[in-house]
């Protein structure tokens, strides 16, 4: 096949950076068919599920022939509507195996003002198969509303995963996306958040894991328009063996956006001499009176560290997966449940032997 060019960001920069977009060329698309393992767990009745999607295009999205099989070939839809002021949540569970190889899922979340919700998404794998995965979640959070979104890729890393991200947020508002990216040769994510109401907060915390030759591509971006709106992306990763990581993450602080905060802090352990970083975080201003920082860091593990940690009777792998573990905490702590913060370091032992 041709050079798939996706992931395009919305602002240029060098060449020489080779991170504006991406090409691959070990994709294949295969046919949808009926995707049946799916678990929905709802804690409220109040919140209605409905197959009345959206199919308004996408501000960026991964791009146009992704954007396409979503509208046009989902075997999976659903829209969520969050009508309860309590902190319940939903859960839905995809699992991947022989009978259901390929999953085009379109997810829409909104919030009534003021409700609250904790939505789980999970994609696993039960083996080794090739498998495919695109999904888009769009969310649209009304006045005060406060929605947590827990996203969880564990595919194996012989599958492709592509997932964009929209949300738009009224006045008042949190969002919040955890997101733990494991899996996928290919794992390929498009975010965009446009903050439009005052006081609204937009937040993402990532963790990405990569091994053997995985590619992890994701590109961020935040609009804030609201005055005294905020966002802070915060992104840790790991890469071993041959794996590489692209960050593209840009914070826009729009006209009118007075008092307006961002902050994006991306940072890469490499533990392999042979994985690759490269992350472009940017800041874009066209208003007075904002606050806005930015940072990135890649580097190997630290020999001091490890010999500390073997010194304790640990040889180098569990040394390693210790370190990563650390490393992540943070972000991990914030999943609702101790079963899935234990399925996130089963992975990372798992992934790292």
């Amino acid at each position: 096949m041709k050079d798939l060019v996706i992931n395009e960001t919305s602002v240029r920069t060098s060449r020489n950076f080779q991170i504006n977009d991406i090409k691959l060329t070990n994709v294949e698309f295969p046919k949808i068919k009926e995707f049946k393992n799916v678990n929905i767990t709802c804690d409220s009745q109040k919140d209605e599920i409905s197959k009345n999607v959206s199919r308004e295009k996408l501000t960026y999205g991964i791009g146009t022939r992704f954007e396409q099989e979503v509208f046009e070939n989902a075997n999976f839809e659903a829209k969520i509507n969050v009508n309860t002021k309590t902190n319940k949540s939903i859960e839905l569970d995809f699992e991947f195996d022989k009978d259901n190889i390929a999953l085009v899922d379109n997810i829409d979340i909104e919030s009534e003002e003021g409700c609250k919700e904790v939505i789980n998404i999970i994609y696993k794998s039960k083996d080794d198969l090739e498998y495919y995965h695109n999904g888009l979640v769009r969310l649209y959070a009304k006045k005060d509303a406060n929605i947590k979104v827990n996203i969880i890729n564990l595919l194996n890393v012989n599958s492709n995963n592509f997932i964009s991200i929209e949300n738009k947020l009224e006045e008042g508002s949190i969002v919040e996306y955890n997101v733990v990216d494991f899996g996928g040769k290919n794992s390929i994510s498009n975010y965009y958040s446009n903050v439009v109401g005052d006081n609204a907060t937009s937040n993402i915390n990532t963790i990405f894991l990569g091994v053997k030759d995985q590619l992890i591509d994701s590109n961020y971006v935040t609009d804030l328009r609201g005055k005294k709106s905020e966002t802070n992306m915060i992104i840790e990763g790991a890469l071993n063996d041959n794996a590489k990581n692209h960050f593209k993450g840009i914070i826009d602080f729009k006209n009118g956006c007075k008092k307006a905060k961002g902050n994006e802090q991306e940072s890469c352990a490499l533990l392999s001499d042979n994985s690759k970083s490269i992350a472009m975080p940017v800041l874009l201003c066209s208003e007075e009176d904002v606050e806005g920082s930015h940072g990135n860091s890649a580097g190997k593990v630290g020999n001091k560290e490890l010999f500390y940690i073997m010194s304790r009777g640990f040889d180098r792998k569990e040394a390693l997966k210790l370190l990563v573990k650390a490393k992540f905490n943070s972000i991990i702590e914030k999943f609702p449940s101790d079963e899935y913060k234990n399925r996130v370091l089963y992975e990372i032992d798992k992934r790292l032997d």
